[in-house]
């Protein structure tokens, strides 16, 4: 291989002084030639003007040597005339070092402390050529401004690690200076980004002496994350999702199937400690997918996490209700089966407590998104497992099982009478139970509320009766055997009246299941959070399956089908999440019904509510408004109920008719109790059963003064009693608070 354009433009002078003083007056040919070549390789026009220079210079000396030479001279005047021949090459090549490329100050096999070599003797001594070149000086070019004379950089230091090259030193200056170079003019000079340059603040170091660092050579950034490989999925969830910013801090994914990047399960695992709620919506952007894509299965430890990404959805084909009719029955936990997990497992939902009552329900679905579909499965599961129903519903004709039900309340005003029927059971079970002992003789009652928003909301005619009676379902009715299922639409604090009280008691006494909502209302965050389905988002449940346009329009339309059975993959219907107390929200599809809920009850009348007042009274209940025109005191007592039912003055009413404005309880379940225990308030003898009666039914603790006032008598009789049934074990007291034992 020839010489390269570099070498021949700094190795000609030499050759040109040289020349001379053998071929003589022909070395101006020599030089000509070198010219012509210099301008043939395309050179710049300072180097070309240096090398002119040079090569004027050198052929000169060369004429002169050959005369000298020729006329029988001493030899040592023709060889004198080689010094300023040297002189100007050793200009040209120092006119060369300014122009030198970036690369040639990182050489590939350059090495700390390298030995000195033919051209430039260490990559220290270029770097320092170039500092006091550009920098410091002394020399300087003609034409050219030093940065900042006497700058000098000291303590020189080169580093090299792989594609990594950079040196360090300290730029000094005499006392009493102040050293000026900056970041942008070291950059300039050795040609790399200010990035790459380091300079130490004068505020910790002398004026006149500050640390340098210069990233001649940054190695190039590997990628982190290799497209296809079969371990993508543990380095995406290492760089996104297991940092501290990430939904799962600190968690690492061991894969247990992997079919592609959106297409695989693992388990996220947290060394000993405890994963705890999952942000969805989190994770969904950390993994770059829709949080329709993701299903998390808590493990069996607190300190592991399913995972399943999924590009076709694995609960898109639904599972048939009637393949499944035989676990619609409650199990011995109290346990039915309301739909499949998104791993293939029964979703299992509580609808009662053995050996301690009902549990709750909380359901929230829109329009099309399965909720009716789900309400049904629950009255057929209630149906076979024996459980009464009572059933409202505000909107009428929207539940095809309401057959099921012992009794139905159809529309806005009759869906009341149903809530108010269910409240009076709760008392009558209250008044004849006053030791809860399970299993009950009488049937468990399940009380669904469909679209409970139309009663529950501000502008519902009912909104102040239905609130304080549904919250004291929620609160009471559990230990009674009496369980609430209450579906709205939307997850929102508005349609339940705006009452934190109704949607936590729900919580803590059952499970939730969350289904498609409308845009912009299905968020479980920030007012409507709920705990264990933080970061979900029904509205970004899609009301179709990715695709399902395109299957539709490929259809074909050409016939008029009359009797068409809609499959479960034609929409999301049942698409949602189920939460149960103490776990996380989990992906799951209710059943799909293929045949109406009666049909697959197999016949059979519905179950009956025991025989009791409430009940036997259930009409007139159910037309008896429960608080005052104001919407509030609310009846508190089976008693003060068939009393107003009855239209008789009850111990309420004459409370708003006391001078002192007092509240009397009724001493006995009976309707006739009433008048004679408010006739007999003086009576020694009525007192302790009335106080007995009164702890137990408020189940707060008390002062004797304010048992007094909600008696209406003076404290003067009640403390002696007090003190009575303390000593026969029946009350306690405790700073002068008096409860129920």
């Amino acid at each position: 291989m020839g010489p390269t354009r570099e070498q021949f433009i700094q190795y000609a002078p030499a050759a040109l002084a040289v020349v001379p003083l053998v071929a003589g007056p022909w070395s101006a040919l020599a030089a000509a030639a070198a010219g012509a070549c210099a301008w043939a390789v395309n050179t710049s026009a300072p180097h070309l003007r240096s090398l002119i220079a040079c090569g004027l210079t050198t052929t000169g000396c060369g004429i002169a040597a050959g005369e000298v030479l020729a006329s029988g001279m001493n030899p040592l005047i023709a060889l004198g005339l080689a010094v300023p021949a040297g002189a100007a090459a050793l200009a040209h090549h120092r006119n060369l070092t300014g122009h030198i490329p970036a690369a040639a100050l990182t050489p590939a096999t350059t090495t700390k402390g390298a030995g000195t070599g033919a051209g430039l003797t260490s990559q220290e001594q270029v770097i320092a050529a170039w500092w006091a070149e550009f920098i410091s000086g002394p020399t300087q070019t003609e034409g050219r401004k030093l940065i900042q004379p006497g700058a000098n950089l000291e303590h020189l230091g080169l580093q090299i690690d792989g594609d990594h090259v950079a040196f360090t030193g300290i730029i000094t200056l005499p006392p009493g200076q102040q050293v000026k170079v900056r970041e942008a003019d070291i950059a300039a000079v050795y040609r790399v980004p200010v990035s790459q340059v380091e300079l130490g603040d004068p505020k910790h170091y002398a004026p006149n002496a500050l640390p340098v660092t210069v990233q001649l050579k940054v190695a190039a950034a590997q990628p982190q994350i290799t497209a296809g490989a079969p371990t993508t999925p543990q380095e995406l969830w290492a760089v996104y999702v297991g940092v501290p910013e990430g939904a799962m801090p600190g968690t690492t994914l061991t894969v247990t199937r992997y079919d592609g990047p959106l297409d695989w399960e693992g388990t996220a695992t947290r060394d000993r400690r405890a994963i705890g709620t999952v942000n969805l919506q989190d994770l969904a952007g950390n993994l770059d997918l829709e949080t329709i894509q993701i299903a998390l299965a808590p493990g069996d430890k607190p300190s592991q996490m399913g995972i399943r990404v999924m590009r076709e959805h694995a609960l898109m084909h639904g599972t048939m209700l009637s393949s499944v009719l035989d676990e619609l029955s409650m199990d011995a936990r109290g346990y039915v089966r309301a739909g499949t997990y998104v791993d293939s497992r029964a979703a299992l939902l509580p609808l009662a407590q053995p050996g301690s009552g009902a549990r709750h329900l909380y359901l929230v679905g829109g329009s099309r998104s399965g909720k009716s579909g789900l309400l049904e499965q629950i009255l057929l599961s209630a149906h076979k497992s024996r459980i009464a129903v009572i059933l409202a519903s505000p909107q009428a004709g929207t539940i095809a099982g309401a057959s099921l039900a012992a009794y139905c309340g159809d529309g806005l005003d009759e869906a009341m009478g149903a809530l108010r029927l269910a409240y009076a059971l709760m008392l009558d079970r209250e008044a004849r139970y006053r030791s809860p002992a399970f299993p009950f003789t009488d049937p468990l009652v399940l009380f669904v509320i469909d679209e409970a928003h139309m009663l529950l909301s501000a502008s519902s005619p009912y909104h102040l009766e239905a609130k304080a009676i549904v919250e004291q379902l929620t609160r009471r009715s559990l230990k009674r055997g009496i369980g609430v299922v209450l579906a709205t639409q939307t997850p929102l604090a508005e349609d339940l009246g705006n009452s934190t009280v109704i949607r936590s008691q729900l919580l803590i006494g059952g499970g939730a299941v969350f289904l498609r909502c409308a845009r912009g209302q299905g968020s479980l965050v920030g007012a409507n959070a709920v705990e264990g389905a933080e970061g979900i988002d029904l509205s970004m449940i899609p009301s179709q399956w990715p695709g399902q346009y395109a299957k539709v329009s490929d259809r074909d339309m050409s016939g008029l089908a009359t009797e068409v059975a809609a499959a479960p993959e034609d929409g999301t219907f049942g698409l949602g999440y189920l939460l149960t107390p103490g776990s996380q929200a989990v992906q799951f599809r209710s059943l799909h019904l293929d045949v109406p809920p009666v049909s697959l009850a197999g016949g059979g009348s519905p179950v009956r509510i025991e025989d009791c007042d409430a009940w036997r009274e259930r009409d007139t209940i159910a037309q008896t408004p429960m608080v005052d025109k104001r919407g509030k005191n609310l009846i508190g007592s089976l008693a003060d109920l068939l009393a107003a039912a009855e239209g008789a003055p009850s111990s309420q009413e004459a409370a708003h008719h006391h001078p002192g404005g007092l509240h009397v309880v009724a001493g006995s379940s009976r309707p006739s109790a009433p008048g004679a225990a408010a006739g007999a308030s003086d009576g020694q003898e009525l007192i302790k059963p009335r106080i007995l009666e009164l702890l137990r039914e408020q189940s707060i603790p008390m002062t004797a003064e304010t048992i007094a006032r909600k008696l209406g008598t003076s404290a003067k009789n009640i403390k002696p009693r007090l003190s009575e049934l303390k000593k026969r074990d029946e009350v306690t007291n405790e700073n002068g608070l008096w409860r129920a034992a």
